[in-house]
């Protein structure tokens, strides 16, 4: 098995991408459970003790989308993710942060595999079918905390992942609304994938994260989000790591970690 932390099993599918989806396995070490989708790349993982604990450092970095909005507004509106993986963010923003959350996965068996294994929660809607398919229909405005990982068992780049894409995306948001998605591979890519956020959302409401040892980078998007000064961002993410940070959400290093999007550094 190996250890590092690749990109999650995808939401997406085309009409035959259930019938063609990769074996799901798992595996465990040392008091955690892994997600394996056709090959050794970590999917997903859950500590089986703790299963709040948001495991793996991307994911954490992900929910680094918190950190945008008002402390008074966590928990408030409606969380989606697009891709299942092995459920930590579904897990997160259902129980711990109590919001009503979609989870969208193409991927039947990942479904079923959470079910089982990974805890996951009764209470969240789950639709199985095509994240692009479910943004089509859903309601604009109509979601408070969105986050994508999307992307096939070659990790060559996302498989969502163009203009019409991220504008979706930002249609899907409500004003103030946060979205982050995960681009796990080469620099050419990350480039190309950070451009057209940037297309959708507007440069000045594109952030992104350091990537992570493994070679994830997260960026995080805003819809019409106003941003606060340092000192403000600062008790923001005091404020995540009182209420979070035993369930490994480290907000002020993510607070070291941003850098604001720019075409000659992107």
């Amino acid at each position: 098995m190996s250890a590092a932390a690749g990109p999650r099993g995808d939401g997406r599918g085309k009409d035959a991408g259930a019938a063609a989806a990769p074996e799901v396995t798992l595996s465990e070490s040392a008091g955690v459970r892994y997600l394996h989708l056709g090959s050794p790349w970590v999917q997903g993982a859950m500590r089986t003790a703790r299963p709040l604990v948001v495991e793996l450092a991307y994911v954490q970095r992900m929910l680094a989308a918190l950190l945008w909005l008002p402390t008074a507004q966590l928990g408030q509106g409606r969380a989606v993710q697009l891709g299942l993986g092995a459920g930590a963010l579904t897990r997160f923003t259902a129980r711990a942060l109590r919001m009503p959350t979609t989870v969208v996965e193409i991927n039947p068996e990942v479904v079923e595999i959470n079910a089982r294994w990974f805890h996951l929660p009764r209470e969240a809607e789950v639709v199985v079918g095509d994240a692009a398919h479910w943004l089509a229909q859903a309601e604009p405005g109509s979601v408070a905390l969105l986050h994508a990982d999307l992307y096939d068992e070659h990790a060559a780049a996302p498989v969502l992942d163009d203009d019409a894409f991220y504008g979706a995306c930002r249609r899907a948001l409500q004003t103030g609304g946060v979205f982050s998605v995960n681009l796990f591979g080469r620099d050419a890519s990350f480039s190309r994938s950070i451009e057209r956020v940037a297309r959708s959302f507007g440069a000045d409401q594109v952030w992104s994260l350091a990537p992570t040892r493994e070679g994830n980078t997260v960026v995080v998007a805003g819809r019409d989000v106003v941003v606060p000064g340092r000192d403000e961002l600062a008790e923001r993410a005091r404020e995540i790591e009182r209420r979070f940070g035993t369930l490994g959400l480290p907000a002020r290093k993510w607070l070291r970690m941003v850098r604001p999007y720019a075409p000659h550094n992107g």
